[in-house]
């Protein structure tokens, strides 16, 4: 990581400290970062491609003033790309517990049991697994597919029943402490639980205009002679065109439904990321005995997640990088101006760490005792009885 250019106050454990216990400490730790296209110089406008909605395309509000404002990358989004920081041979993968959920098994085609005429994929000396880690699943330890591993689901369902009934996240923040850092809703499970997010992150472009596309595919039908051109056109099913099929010319403008095919925005102002680590959540989470550690442990990977630089190759077309060498950080009171804080530094990031690394030690410690295992099986059953389940989001969007 490079210095912060601006003067900034310099963390510290006791800083730390007084962030994740003082009732009266600042409210959010905020960063505004800018972004450019790697396309174009630094002073022309930039052309992206936003995410597409069902039955709106972009997401582009106007303001009073006229400006337009469009979505590029939304808080859930965020979340999903920030989270998998912590997988397995990540740097920051050894301060959190590793657990991934294997959907299915393959044999290996090798050893003596696949070489059977009717070979069990359960008996072969060495499977192939395609599994999900936990950091991949978007809804964390409240997704489908958590409901759908029977080993794993009854220490997470506890674990969200006990946040239910007292208040206590130490379970949860042992089994999946990012289900807490980037917010979760057991709205599939028993509880109905929901906790916001620590670390908030959404990427916005300001002063935009959509743009539209058109496309013109060449065929080698210029190539073909007569009889190949009136043999291809004699076995064409009705209704369908050559085109569709490759084998004819398709200059056209795309519509759908009626409308011209959206091609991206330009954007004449600014490409935003706006990153917020909530203070006030973060003191309000209740670790039992151990609430001091989980808020502090909390704090420290909200940090090192919040100031870790993700890969911005968003979409096809959404391809950003960084526009400065240094971010700034602020720390946001509840009264008053913003204060600058390096929170990007070598120093500091190697402070955040070490913070992590000692206040982590009770849930992985609990972690430990738990026995729960790194492997969890999905069964195909559980799921199955999943869908005829009622749940809280059926009907609401999250």
């Amino acid at each position: 990581m490079t210095e912060s250019k601006v003067s900034s106050a310099k963390l510290t454990a006791e800083l730390l400290d007084s962030w994740a216990t003082d009732p009266k400490g600042p409210v959010a730790l905020h960063l505004k970062q800018r972004l450019r296209a790697v396309e174009g110089d630094e002073d022309e406008p930039q052309i992206v491609y936003p995410p597409t909605y069902a039955d709106i395309g972009y997401n582009v509000d106007q303001l009073a003033d006229g400006t337009r404002v469009a979505l590029i990358d939304s808080v859930g989004s965020q979340a999903n790309r920030l989270e998998p920081i912590f997988k397995s041979g990540s740097e920051l993968a050894d301060l959190v517990p590793q657990i991934d959920i294997i959907l299915r098994k393959e044999g290996c085609g090798e050893c003596a049991e696949c070489k059977k005429a009717k070979p069990k994929v359960d008996k072969c000396e060495n499977p192939w697994k395609e599994k999900r880690s936990l950091f991949d699943l978007a809804h964390r330890a409240a997704d489908a597919v958590v409901q759908s591993s029977p080993t794993l689901l009854p220490k997470v369902a506890e674990a969200f029943a006990t946040m239910r009934k007292t208040g206590d996240a130490s379970l949860l923040c042992t089994i999946a402490p990012t289900s807490l850092l980037f917010g979760c809703w057991d709205s599939r499970g028993g509880s109905g639980e929901k906790r916001p997010r620590l670390v908030r992150s959404i990427i916005r472009a300001w002063d935009v205009d959509e743009l539209h596309t058109a496309a013109q595919f060449n065929s080698i039908w210029k190539a073909l002679d007569d009889d190949q051109k009136s043999g291809l056109e004699k076995a064409l099913p009705k209704g369908k065109k050559l085109s569709e099929k490759g084998f004819k010319d398709a200059p056209a403008v795309k519509y759908k439904d009626g409308r011209r095919v959206l091609g991206g925005i330009v954007a004449r102002g600014p490409i935003q990321r706006d990153v917020t680590i909530n203070l006030v959540a973060l003191r309000g989470l209740n670790g039992g005995e151990h609430s001091d550690s989980l808020r502090k442990y909390l704090l420290a990977l909200s940090i090192l997640s919040g100031t870790t630089d993700i890969e911005l190759f968003l979409r096809e077309g959404c391809h950003l990088r960084y526009a400065d060498d240094a971010d700034q950080w602020s720390i946001v009171p509840r009264r008053g101006k913003n204060a600058p804080i390096d929170l990007v530094s070598d120093d500091a990031r190697k402070v955040a760490g070490e913070y992590a690394s000692e206040h982590s030690k009770p849930f992985k410690k609990a972690w430990d005792e738990l026995k729960l295992g790194r492997e969890h099986e999905f069964d195909l059953k559980a799921a199955k009885d999943l869908l005829g389940k009622s749940t809280e989001e059926d009907g609401e969007t999250e």
